[in-house]
């Protein structure tokens, strides 16, 4: 079978082509890829028909199909997209006045089972290959000119240090400079909290920052919103998170969902004060964006002001960060789960 020409690296891939053309013609095809965002051969104007057949015939070329691309009122992208085995991920493209968000999948489905998370409902079907995560960025990329995206982050379907060997892949073709230049400081990975990943993650020399699931500092309660917390307790992942911080200049990032009735009283807060006052951190509270769980609610402003206002004795840098997207099924997992349910594009 042949190989995906993105599951070579930029380097590997120029030394494949100048094995068989003058060097100059392997800088063209990279250009095409990363800085023009097309794999097909035949959109590469500039290529002799010879270079053209030869990707033709020794590479695989293919990047994910497009099968839904939802608009939000709040100009939110959700594309639905289909891989060459059928399986369908997510992508969400989110604009703000100076960025350009791209929240990526690592994994199709997810194994981890968290409470809040429609992907996790689904299960795990099959880890995503280097070439299907580099793929995602390129389809964006290209669907968002002349804009750029400005920021990625490991978001979306999957949990990305379930798949940490592809994901690093991945992000050193992101970050090289023949291939994306992407920067380390906007690159975001979230994890619900694999301590030995978060470790591997911070020894492997890739320069990313870190963003964790946390939803509640109390074993118990966090046990009911993410079963993660059987296998790694708080305070081992509160150990690998000082191991990651030890190795990197970058803050974590607390992702903590607000969830009435399971996570939001001031013993829930003196909790999370306790675990994270001494790590350089910055925590982001995001109201609950309802998934069919029964019993949970999205908070109220006034629930959440409330909330927000016990939340002062955390001394560190806190935001709010409203959901995006929940008119197009905007929570991981939701548009891929219902495939009937929405429309296809023409």
């Amino acid at each position: 079978m042949l190989k995906h020409i993105l599951s070579l690296s930029p380097d590997a891939l120029a030394t494949d082509l100048s094995a068989a053309f003058p060097a100059y013609r392997a800088k063209q095809v990279l250009a095409w890829i990363y800085a023009r965002f097309t794999t097909d051969p035949d959109s590469m104007t500039d290529l002799p028909t010879e270079v053209k057949e030869h990707l033709k015939q020794n590479y695989r070329l293919e990047l994910p199909e497009v099968d839904a691309r939802l608009l939000s009122k709040d100009g939110t992208i959700k594309y639905r997209l289909k891989l060459a085995d059928a399986c369908l991920i997510e992508m969400v493209m989110i604009p703000e006045v100076k960025k350009k968000t791209l929240c990526i999948s690592s994994q199709v489905g997810c194994s981890r089972a968290c409470a809040f998370c429609a992907t996790g409902k689904a299960g795990l079907t099959r880890n995503l290959f280097p070439e299907e995560i580099i793929g995602q960025f390129i389809l964006a990329a290209r669907d968002l000119l002349p804009n750029r995206i400005t920021n990625l982050v490991f978001m979306g379907m999957g949990e990305p240090l379930d798949n940490l060997d592809n994901v690093l892949f991945a992000l050193r073709t992101l970050q090289a400079e023949k291939g994306l230049a992407f920067s380390p400081r906007r690159t975001t990975i979230s994890t619900c909290g694999i301590a030995p990943g978060i470790r591997h993650l911070a020894d492997s020399g890739i320069k990313t920052k870190l963003a964790v699931s946390l939803n509640s500092a109390e074993s118990e309660t966090r046990l009911k919103i993410m079963p993660i917390e059987k296998l790694y307790h708080l305070n081992e992942l509160k150990q690998a998170l000082l191991y990651f911080r030890r190795k990197t200049n970058f803050r974590i990032t607390f992702e903590y969902i607000l969830i009435p009735g399971v996570n939001m009283s001031y013993e829930d807060i003196r909790a999370l004060s306790r675990f994270v006052n001494d790590i350089s951190c910055k925590i982001n509270f995001i109201p609950y964006n309802p998934t069919g769980v029964e019993g949970w609610s999205a908070p109220t402003k006034t629930q959440i002001d409330d909330f927000l206002q016990k939340a002062t004795i955390i001394k560190q840098a806190v935001t709010l960060r409203k959901s995006r997207g929940a008119d197009i099924q905007g929570a991981c997992g939701q548009l891929a789960a219902q495939v009937n349910q929405t429309e296809r594009l023409s």
